[in-house]
């Protein structure tokens, strides 16, 4: 039988810190055995349900997760993986961004080019919205005309010289995880019909330079996100495909 370990042997051989141990034990993740004098003692049991979870740690379970899967409890674990591969492709998605964006500005210190923090910062922001443009180019080719990206083109001529991208972006973002917490409301309630007024007073700069070709693309690209938003290069509108139907739904219940 194999000898108990006692809490630092067995932070050496997992490399886990003993305040790390003792947390996970009152989680209800592992119980290692007490000593009348309180000693904590890991045994071949102990240590197996340790590796564990250890093993869904590195999938990238959270606690309570593991905690549920190692108490033998009923858990749909289909559709936990796929929850968890969603946010693995997301958490690479966003590494992939980091790397791209830090490659650019190292290809600038390479040349020579003087680089601080706040031309670093600088440089960043812009990176981040020539980027979000490239991958906005690629999926509006396959939902707008030519004469719809014509428009578009000959509308950044009539954008006021202070617009702020990014901040838009953010804006969208912010009203876009307030929408989909307002959907299971229902479209006729009253919080949907506050979300959709904010829905179009946030649009106002779009409407204010959208010729109705550009209109008309923009509402065929949302309709058919399902087809592209679980792209690895797809950007982010900041809403996702059951957010906008909904709006949809709730413009068309108020027009009616």
């Amino acid at each position: 039988m194999t000898t108990p370990l006692d809490i630092r042997d067995v932070a050496r051989r997992t490399g886990l810190t003993s305040r790390a141990l003792r947390f996970y034990e009152a989680r209800g993740l592992v119980t290692p055995v007490r000593t009348h004098t309180g000693r904590r003692l890991y045994g071949a049991a102990e240590l197996e349900q340790l590796s564990r979870v250890l093993s869904l740690k590195r999938a990238g379970l959270t606690l309570a997760q593991i905690a549920r899967l190692t108490a033998g409890q009923q858990v749909p674990l289909a559709r936990l993986i796929e929850a968890q591969l969603a946010v693995i492709a997301d958490k690479a998605a966003e590494l992939a961004e980091a790397r791209a964006l830090l490659l650019s500005v190292k290809s600038r210190i390479d040349r020579g080019e003087p680089v601080d923090a706040a031309t670093f910062c600088s440089l960043i922001r812009h990176e981040e919205l020539t980027m979000s443009k490239d991958q906005w180019d690629k999926v509006s080719e396959e939902y707008l005309s030519p004469e719809a990206k014509a428009d578009f083109d000959a509308s950044q001529t009539q954008m006021p010289a202070d617009f702020d991208q990014a901040a838009y972006s953010a804006k969208w973002a912010d009203l876009g995880a307030r929408a989909k917490a307002v959907v299971p409301h229902g479209a006729d309630s009253p919080e949907a019909q506050a979300i959709y007024d904010e829905w179009q007073a946030l649009l106002a700069p779009f409407k204010a330079i959208a010729t109705p070709r550009m209109m008309a693309g923009v509402t065929t690209m949302y309709e058919k996100m399902d087809e592209w938003q679980d792209r690895a290069d797809a950007p982010s509108p900041g809403f996702d495909a059951e957010t906008f139907r909904f709006i949809q739904e709730v413009g068309r219940r108020r027009q009616g």
